[in-house]
């Protein structure tokens, strides 16, 4: 018997443990057969059925029937887990994990700083997502000291950075601007990631004089535009940022 669109997705979901982000069930489900002009949208409808699935973060769903026997390093992401810094912690390089996986699939060297290098994604370290061991070497060591420490780097097939990303649950946003800033003669983007809660707080920093020179070259997305970016991305077209 054929097997329904429903069945599809769960036994994906099942093959990796009873849970999948959405690109990774974008890029697994088989959509070939399916009588729809949007499949990659019905995927997203049909894992919101709250009677078979529960959302752990933005982009990352699994199954009911594995609530209590999801992998440990996959619990903590969950908001039943009971330390809150080990929560934050997991979430950070999860977000890590996203901007590494779309970079990769963009065809960008990427980067992460070697102090994060064995924090978690999902099942993976973050050192088997990142292509590059070490930094290029793009310019001064000033400015090398300031790319090291950020959260996530693209570089181009030059060896020059293409784009920087900071992620900022609550931390405050001015130390990484300030570090944008310190790059602002290089042709790349900047991007903060946080909570949509603090996009206003984004916003009122961002038009600070300080930030005048990197203000039209830097983007804020919120938890939820980074996981449909990374949903977007793992298919055969998606909607760039940089637009």
């Amino acid at each position: 018997m054929k097997k329904t669109q429903e069945q599809q997705v769960i036994e994906i979901i099942e093959k990796n443990n009873g849970y999948a982000t959405l690109g990774l069930l974008n890029k697994e489900v088989d959509v070939s057969d399916w009588k729809t002009k949007t499949p990659y949208a019905t995927i997203r409808r049909i894992v919101q059925k709250e009677e078979l699935f529960f959302k752990i973060k933005p982009g990352l769903w699994a199954l009911n029937s594995y609530k209590n026997k999801l992998p440990e390093d996959i619990k903590k992401l969950t908001s039943s887990s009971k330390n809150k810094e080990e929560t934050e912690r997991y979430s950070h390089s999860y977000y890590q994990g996203l901007l590494l996986e779309i970079g990769n699939w963009k065809n960008h060297q990427t980067f992460v700083p070697n102090q994060d290098k064995n924090n978690k994604y999902l099942d993976k370290k973050l050192s088997d997502l990142r292509t590059l061991d070490k930094i290029h070497e793009f310019s001064y060591s000033n400015f090398l000291r300031e790319a090291k420490t950020i959260d996530v780097s693209w570089f181009n097939n030059r060896n020059m950075p293409h784009a920087f990303f900071e992620i900022e649950h609550s931390t405050p946003m001015d130390r990484s601007l300030i570090k944008f800033r310190e790059l602002m003669d290089f042709n790349c983007y900047f991007f903060i990631v946080a909570p949509s809660v603090r996009k206003k707080e984004y916003d009122v920093k961002i038009k600070k004089d300080t930030f005048r020179k990197i203000r039209n070259r830097t983007k804020f997305y919120d938890y939820e535009s980074l996981s449909e970016w990374h949903s977007a991305s793992s298919k055969v077209f998606y909607t760039s940022p940089f637009n």
